[in-house]
């Protein structure tokens, strides 16, 4: 097999493939031997048939999809070794000769993965801040603990608040009239954490137990119910009970029901150590994000809408899955947030485009200053997975090996060589010591 590669445009290359008249034989061969078993030509049984026989009753066409359809894969994958090239889509396949005595040619276009053009990534300007745990971010630490720990209280009467458990029935109409999947009973939804659409989410708190209140509705175009999509429509939402969480006081008590301490001291100094840690870990990782942002910044990145799309759609899938942990089905979601799948995906297309560029950036920068991964580190890398995972190493690796996630874990390893290397070339401006938000 022969197979060449040329950029035909920034991010798409065209291969040339030349696969022998030989090796297209056997594959025909291959081909009339799986397809001739269930052949029905009258005067012979199935599997009987000569080959000249199918040809003339059913032509050649079968023949050559069969071949293609293995051979095809087969050459592809072949000729994308030999050429280097690393695809990011599905390809545009022209045969452009299929004959059997002839070789096969195929015109192979497919768009790859861009290469950064590299701006400037040594000497970068960064601050590092110098977090500080304030009395204030501590009080909010112990409300949460709090709130954790609440009981709750079903209310006999009284209106929502931001943070009440609130059962509703829900009924959505169009021009008076209700549409399919617009109405509801005895859903349960925490007030304030945007489970609902926003305005609904604002509007229920103050309304009472036992009252109804309504919203608008405005429907998008991709509506399951085609009748009332794109349509402006009202949803009324009515309060039938409210659980709030009663807070157990601050106190020695607290501390022991909640912890391993005795005292509530003893209980915020601890929380506080935990907090002072969060906060360098956050500022840490702030600073190697923004040492990354600088350096796609200075560089020129140009990403195929097709690598785009990819990345979209692996960011909706774990997004969606995300909404279905939190026991919620996607259509519900989308009528209490008023989004979509298509809007959904548009909105999380600014950062998949991000995503791609520094991975290309970063990518770039290793190739450009040599990283590797050796043995060593990549043994490294396994044994603080095993830990972690609580799995016997070896076995571990036999796993990753099979799932083919290797690689993705040597990338990891060299992404972070790269962002160290960054860190060590810039020039460092210690911040103000400052509360974190």
């Amino acid at each position: 097999m022969k197979a060449t590669a040329e950029r035909v445009e920034k991010n798409t290359v065209e291969m040339n493939i030349e696969v022998d008249a030989e090796r297209l034989g056997k594959a025909l061969d291959r081909a009339f031997r799986k397809l001739s078993k269930n052949a029905s030509v009258p005067g012979f049984r199935k599997g009987k048939v000569p080959r000249v026989i199918f040809e003339r009753y059913y032509s050649k066409a079968p023949l050559y999809e069969e071949a293609m359809e293995s051979l095809g894969t087969e050459v592809y994958l072949e000729a994308i070794k030999e050429t280097g090239i690393e695809p990011v889509a599905q390809p545009n396949v022209e045969v452009v000769q299929l004959e059997e005595g002839q070789p096969l040619i195929l015109k192979v276009q497919v768009d790859v993965k861009p290469e950064a053009e590299l701006g400037e990534y040594k000497g970068l300007k960064l601050e590092k801040a110098v977090p500080e745990v304030s009395d204030a971010e501590l009080d909010e630490e112990i409300k949460k603990l709090q709130t954790r720990y609440a009981k709750l209280v079903t209310l006999e009467e009284g209106t929502v608040e931001e943070g009440d458990l609130v059962t509703i029935d829900y009924e959505g109409t169009v021009d008076g009239e209700p549409f399919e999947g617009g109405t509801a009973t005895d859903r349960q939804v925490e007030v304030g954490r945007g489970f609902l659409a926003e305005e609904m989410d604002k509007g229920l708190v103050g309304v009472a137990i036992g009252e109804s209140k309504e919203f608008p509705m405005p429907l998008p175009e991709e509506y399951a119910d085609q009748r009332v999509a794109g349509k402006e429509g009202i949803i009324k939402v009515t309060v039938k009970g409210v659980k709030r969480k009663e807070l157990a006081p601050l106190d020695d008590e607290f501390a022991k029901d909640v912890s391993e301490f005795d005292t509530l001291d003893e209980l915020k100094a601890d929380l506080r150590v935990k907090l002072q840690t969060a906060a360098n870990k956050k500022a840490e990782a702030d600073l190697r994000n923004a040492a990354v942002d600088q350096a796609v910044e200075n560089a020129e990145v140009e990403v195929p809408d097709s690598m785009v799309n990819n990345q979209v759609e692996q960011m909706y899938n774990t997004f969606m899955r995300s909404v279905a942990e939190q026991g919620m089905q996607p259509e519900h979601y989308f009528k209490l947030t008023n989004s979509s799948e298509d809007s959904v995906r548009e909105e999380l297309r600014p950062e998949a485009v991000k995503a791609i560029k520094r991975d290309i950036v970063l990518e770039s920068i290793a190739k450009a200053e040599g990283f590797e991964v050796s043995e060593d580190e990549l043994n490294a890398e396994l044994d603080r997975l095993s830990k972690f995972y609580r799995e016997d190493s070896g076995k571990l690796r036999e796993m990753i090996e099979k799932s083919g996630e290797l690689n993705s874990i040597k990338a990891g390893i060299v992404r972070n060589k790269v962002i160290d290397f960054l860190l060590e070339k810039a020039e460092m401006v210690e911040g103000e010591s400052s509360p974190q938000e």
